[in-house]
């Protein structure tokens, strides 16, 4: 009975055997203290399994954008009317400190570029943080770009700060925890008719999601609801806080995903190339710690909040890392945002610029050899 139950999950249902594997994995992170177990529990277990039969998973991705809504939802929570004025003060450093990590990013692919012999565009495409959707899809639309250097590059840094920044945050040197703002602010005092009001959030956070998907906004499922919930925060339509239950199993529908994406056993680059993707990414979390003392130092803020503000991870990632820590989480969603947006729309002109360049150097540079 017991093989024939084994063989109908495994060879017939590949979304019920990811989630069995991811809710194994929870429960194991879960029994030994891990930092976002119901996040990383996940991701380890579904690579683990994948690897290691031979159906493969699947996990389909409108159970990923249903996860993503609610952390959405949490996470407009936080970003009340006072926390809205106190990071709107913020601005200037938000532009600069965004900069300076995209261009560290950008000198770093420079010596990666002069070790490998790698074309910097290439490089520089797969450095660029927090951004994977949107490099992979403009490394495919612009010309000589090597894809599966860019995908390398960006699944390794994902890996990294998947795997290393919660226990950084957790337990490591950043892991002083700030209380003045977090997700518990989602409890304010709630008038009736909530249940109402849990429909009219609802609502307007799946329209947000449609709407943001329709115009082509990063992370639509993610910014969507954040913006609608943060407009009705700023009327007095009281919004109901979720169950943290709710919150761990979102963290599952997100984590299934993740952990099918990331195949590191398919990428094609070896050698050197693999040292120095793991060496650039360590020295980015390592930037973005020096780049995050700014902020402690100017505003005050908790060294995790800062730290979590300025990791180059996923806008979701870092967000569910600052609901665990206690960090402010209204600010750590406001740089992650700023930063995602500022990669969707600043980046790739910035991108197109510098290939153009590098393109117009390699042609003046074949003109006077042949010359």
């Amino acid at each position: 009975m017991r093989k024939i139950w084994h063989h109908y999950i495994i060879q017939h249902s590949p979304v019920l055997t990811a989630f069995i594997a991811a809710m194994i994995g929870g429960g194991i992170f879960t029994s030994i203290g891990a930092p976002v177990p119901w996040l990383l529990g996940p991701i380890a277990a579904v690579m683990l399994t994948s690897k290691f039969i031979k159906k493969e998973l699947y996990w389909p991705s409108s159970i990923r954008n249903t996860g993503m809504l609610i952390i959405g939802y949490s996470f407009g929570l936080s970003l009340t009317k006072e926390a809205l004025i106190e990071i709107s003060a913020k601005l200037p450093s938000m532009l600069i400190l965004t900069v300076a990590l995209i261009g560290f990013c950008a000198a770093i692919a420079y010596f990666i570029s002069r070790w490998t012999g790698v074309d910097y565009p290439t490089i520089l495409t797969g450095s660029i943080p927090g951004g994977l959707s949107q490099m992979i899809l403009f490394a495919e639309e612009a010309k000589g770009i090597d894809i599966t250097t860019v995908s390398f590059l960006q699944v390794t840094r994902l890996l990294m700060i998947v795997f290393i920044v919660p226990f950084i945050v957790v337990i490591g040197p950043f892991s002083e925890v700030n209380n003045l703002s977090n997700l518990v602010n989602m409890n304010p005092t709630q008038s009736a008719p909530i249940f109402l009001n849990a429909i009219i959030y609802a609502v307007i956070c799946v329209v947000m999601s449609v709407i943001g998907q329709k115009v082509n906004a990063p992370t639509p499922y993610l910014l969507g609801p954040i913006i609608g919930t943060t407009i009705l925060n700023l009327t007095d339509l009281h919004a109901p806080s979720l169950p943290t239950y709710i919150l761990d199993f979102s963290q599952v529908m997100i984590g299934v995903y993740i952990g099918l994406m990331l195949k590191p056993d398919r990428l094609k680059a070896k050698g050197k190339m693999m040292v120095l993707a793991v060496l650039s990414g360590i020295v980015l979390i390592f930037g973005s710690m020096l780049l995050s003392l700014l902020l402690v130092h100017f505003y005050g803020v908790s060294i995790s909040t800062s730290f979590l503000s300025l990791a180059p991870g996923g806008m979701d990632q870092m967000g569910i890392l600052a609901h665990e820590t206690n960090a402010d989480v209204s600010m750590v969603t406001a740089f992650q945002i700023f930063r995602l947006l500022f990669i969707f729309f600043a980046v790739p002109p910035f991108l197109r610029w510098v290939f153009r360049n590098s393109i117009t150097k390699v042609t003046e540079t074949t003109k006077q050899k042949s010359g």
